[in-house]
């Protein structure tokens, strides 16, 4: 007999392992294992979202005629790896075949290709087809370039996909309009209400189990809720697709940057954990986009936006991650070696932007790119934590990540650790950039319009800080060269000033 081993990102019915099964002979395998919920202590509401999405996937397939074997977790059982429930399932089952498709970590992938010589089964690997660029097309195209560029990996997948294409050349004549994608928000905008899917049966189980197994795992979950705002099924994952194309596309462009205390979601997907956990595909939800765009319903600054999202950064950074694994997981560009502040974890801080992304962190196991790239994130940077640490605490706390996607935004994009393998130059900025982009600054303990008094925002000590201190790393790249000149011209006071203050808050950095 052959056995499907299928992960909790695989919840698709297209998935190659069921593609490659005997649907009346063969087995599929489901487990909820200690060791994937734990490598990591990930946030409360990720790990009910996934035991919710499997078991409602496993039902769906055993009532479409699947033999599904499905183990739940249980905190005291012997099996705690998918090794283990490999044994035991050939054990019980004489299963004398396992087949698998990639998954999206290398950690684990790296146990997988080690089954057949370690377990002494016959273990067949197939390639993840629900992504548009596969890993051999993605190394063809980054082969001997000397910097790797989003945007022209973007053009590639437009014209291979036809989206927002006419004939060879992109719709409305320009290939990417970001620069009319950077609004704050204004007081008079209106919000769309978000709702989230009624609790069944299944997920109130999850939800309790979650509740009691892994309470010293950060983030909120409410036991008590009727509703769950993640999708758990294809079905939420098309309402929550609707929704959004509805509702929140056309003026999700022009404030896909912007952050508000008013509401956390704003015009937001919130499609990012369908997509990555097999729910909904790439190409359904560009092409919902697009039609939205041909129909005349969103601008086309909105759709290409969100497509560029999709085809563009999604697709860029799972290439990136399987062309440069596993050594781009050790880059510290920096060589940073600051311990992750506490307020990370805790929530705890006097900087509004930092306690307003906390907060949507913890109460949502969410926050938008905007607050994980230029506040959190940022922080990180400026304030120089081991690239590790943060890395590993994206992975762990929002529900959309995985190590694939988590990875080289993380190290790349956030912290620069690579070198500019990911960015030709670092996500520094100062409290200015906030301000402008949100209406943090306005209820915060400190002054984003000063730098070296008591009160002044940490961005903005810390940012001229950063710029100093890596002098030798920065001054030479293109991109930095008018701050480097706006630091040569300042005094020999105002840089003292700045350092000071600087070192001050490095060293006071969990009283913030």
């Amino acid at each position: 007999m052959r056995a499907g081993l299928i992960l909790g990102d695989q919840l698709d019915r297209d998935l190659p392992t069921l593609e490659a099964l005997d649907r009346g002979k063969d087995l599929v395998v489901m487990a909820e294992l200690y060791e994937e919920a734990t490598y990591v202590k990930h946030h409360k509401q990720k790990i009910a979202l996934l035991f919710s999405g499997m078991r409602h996937f496993a039902s769906e397939l055993e009532a479409d005629g699947w033999r599904v074997h499905y183990y739940k977790y249980e905190p005291d059982s012997r099996l705690k790896k998918f090794a283990d429930v490999i044994k035991e399932v050939a054990g019980k089952h004489r299963v004398d075949s396992w087949v698998v498709t990639e998954c999206g970590e290398h950690r684990l992938q790296q146990q997988i290709d080690n089954w057949s010589s370690e377990l002494d089964i016959e273990v067949s690997v197939l390639g993840d087809c629900r992504f548009i660029c596969d890993k051999k097309e993605f190394a063809e195209w980054a082969q001997g370039k000397k910097q790797l560029r989003m945007e022209y990996f973007y053009r590639q997948m437009r014209r291979k996909t036809g989206l927002l294409m006419e004939d060879d050349q992109p719709a409305g004549g320009e290939w990417n309009y970001d620069t009319e994608n950077r609004k704050s928000l204004r007081d008079d905008v209106d919000i769309p209400d978000r709702k989230g899917f009624d609790v069944d049966s299944v997920d109130r189980e999850v939800i309790k189990l979650v509740a009691e197994n892994f309470s010293d795992h950060p983030g909120h979950l409410d036991a008590d809720a009727d509703q769950f705002q993640w999708p758990r099924t294809r079905k939420q994952a098309q309402s929550a697709l609707r929704f959004f194309v509805k509702h929140c596309l056309p003026d999700f462009g022009q404030y896909q940057d912007a952050m508000s205390h008013r509401q956390p979601f704003l015009f937001h997907s919130l499609l990012a954990t369908s997509l990555n956990m097999g729910l909904l595909s790439p190409v359904e939800v560009c092409k919902a986009a697009e039609r939205a765009w041909q129909k005349g319903d969103v601008p086309i600054n909105a759709a290409e936006g969100f497509i560029r999202q999709i085809i563009g950064w999604r697709e860029y950074v799972r290439g990136l991650y399987w062309w440069l694994m596993p050594d781009y997981a050790e880059h510290n560009h920096f060589r940073n070696q600051r311990n992750l502040p506490a307020c990370y974890w805790t929530g705890d801080t006097r900087m509004n932007c930092m306690a307003q992304s906390l907060k949507n962190t913890f109460d949502n196991a969410y926050a938008h790119h905007i607050q994980r790239l230029m506040v959190t994130g940022n922080f990180a940077l400026l304030t120089g934590v081991e690239p590790t640490q943060i890395c590993d605490w994206y992975l762990a706390v929002y529900a959309d990540a995985y190590d694939w996607v988590e990875l080289p935004n993380t190290l790349g994009m956030v912290m620069h650790a690579d070198g500019g393998l990911m960015a030709s130059k670092p996500y520094a900025a100062s409290g200015s950039y906030i301000n402008r982009m949100s209406d943090y600054c306005k209820h915060c303990h400190y002054s984003v319009k000063t730098a070296v008094d008591d009160d002044s925002c940490p961005f903005n000590s810390l940012y001229w800080h950063f710029i100093m201190r890596h002098d030798t790393l920065l001054r030479d790249n293109p991109r930095m060269s008018m701050i480097y000149r706006n630091l040569d011209k300042m005094s020999d006071d105002k840089k003292r000033a700045l350092k000071k203050r600087g070192d001050f808050v490095l060293e006071h950095i969990d009283a913030l």
